[in-house]
């Protein structure tokens, strides 16, 4: 997923790319959101007056949507995109094909809503960080990192989100003391030399129903590289102490070689003691401020 910021735009009418080459056009917009935004997951969907498709088209990096040249007629524009309200328009194409409509705007759906605005900090003793390996190709074995501190800043928009968050290699607990001394040993976390973990996301995009994808990258072992979330909001409320608090649930699957963990023995043909796939789960509650890090 990329990480390049969206650009602003001003302009209400859609028009050609500088230096681009003329293309007959049907019917024409630029998708933005509320926040002026290019809406670059949109879909603008042509429809006929009896219902029937008359054409389609996805909107471009900067939130350029185009069809092909229609027959003369009225019409219905509908702008959909992942985690965005529909919003739909008339269409009236000339004889020339085409139909400009402008900017259409999309509100976020309500279900695809964040937290306020700001800086969420993770409250360590209402959360999760959980690590599940496969033995022997047989039974999932799971540990979790106890020592960890993060924070979320909650951008408008929503997509331009950042997540810090760092973790100590050697609070790993599987709950058994000779694992998890092999697992702090060069053989595996190596927590002397890199007694960091750490991950930074750097955007969000949504997918509707509270569901998110989290762009960023983890160094893990001293290497780094991209690691993308699969984020589920779970909401947001008042706590005892006059606060507000939000909680998510996130998922990754890592691969151990990828950060230059490659111990294993093996145990029988294509079978290994310790899986090469790792599942996190981060089970997260932030509070909205500042909390002491770790």
């Amino acid at each position: 997923m990329s990480t390049e910021l969206p650009v602003r735009d001003s302009a209400v009418s859609p028009g050609p790319h500088p230096g681009a080459t003329a293309v007959a056009a049907g019917v024409t917009c630029r998708v933005r959101s509320k926040d002026g935004w290019s809406v670059r997951s949109a879909v603008l969907t042509v429809t006929d007056l009896s219902g029937g498709q008359a054409a389609r088209a996805e909107a471009d990096d900067d939130g350029l949507a185009m069809t092909g040249p229609l027959a003369p007629g009225t019409y219905t524009a509908i702008v959909m995109a992942p985690g965005y309200a529909p919003a739909a328009r008339t269409a009236i194409v000339t004889a020339s094909g085409s139909a400009a409509l402008g900017t259409i705007t999309l509100d976020r759906a309500a279900s695809a809503d964040l937290p306020p605005p700001g800086r969420w900090t993770i409250d360590p003793a209402h959360s999760a960080i959980t690590i599940t390996a496969r033995h022997m190709g047989l039974a999932s074995v799971k540990g979790v990192i106890n020592e960890f501190a993060g924070t979320i800043e909650i951008a408008e928009p929503a997509e331009r989100s950042t997540v810090r968050a760092r973790m100590r290699a050697d609070s790993i607990d599987t709950g058994n003391k000779m694992r998890d001394d092999h697992l702090r040993s060069p053989d595996f976390l190596d927590v002397l030399m890199y007694p960091l973990i750490e991950y930074t996301g750097t955007g969000v995009t949504p997918h509707g129903d509270d569901r998110w994808t989290v762009d960023g990258e983890l160094t893990l072992h001293g290497t780094t590289r991209p690691v993308q979330l699969d984020l589920t909001y779970q909401g947001t409320g008042p706590d005892p102490w006059g606060g507000q608090r939000a909680a998510f649930r996130a998922t990754a699957e890592l691969h151990r070689k990828d950060f230059a963990m490659n111990w294993n023995q093996p145990v029988a043909a294509e079978v290994v003691l310790v899986g090469w796939t790792l599942r996190i789960v981060l089970d997260i509650e932030v509070v909205q401020g500042d909390l002491p890090g770790l």
